[in-house]
């Protein structure tokens, strides 16, 4: 893959070459011992694919409030209910 950098690579290339990678291709993978590893994207995608999972997670709280799927309690009843206390 274009966007694979070794952990090697990126030892002696350093960010410099993930960089290059991120600039071409968006992201850079990072592989250890001949299997990737870890990805790393710039902040401006992190901050995107964050806004997406809380756009998710907005429209499933919103599903699960129309669908009656809530409870209503005060603090020391949830502190209760979620430690069977």
């Amino acid at each position: 893959m274009r966007n694979t950098i070794t952990a090697n690579e990126l030892k002696t290339g350093g960010i410099s070459r993930l960089d290059a990678i991120t600039e071409e291709s968006g992201e850079a993978i990072i592989s250890v011992r001949g299997k990737p590893k870890y990805v790393v994207l710039t902040l401006a995608q992190y901050n995107q694919l964050r806004e997406c999972e809380l756009e998710t997670a907005l429209a499933e709280t919103r599903r699960e409030i129309e669908q009656g799927r809530y409870v209503r309690e005060t603090v020391a009843e949830h502190i209760r209910r979620i430690t069977n206390g």
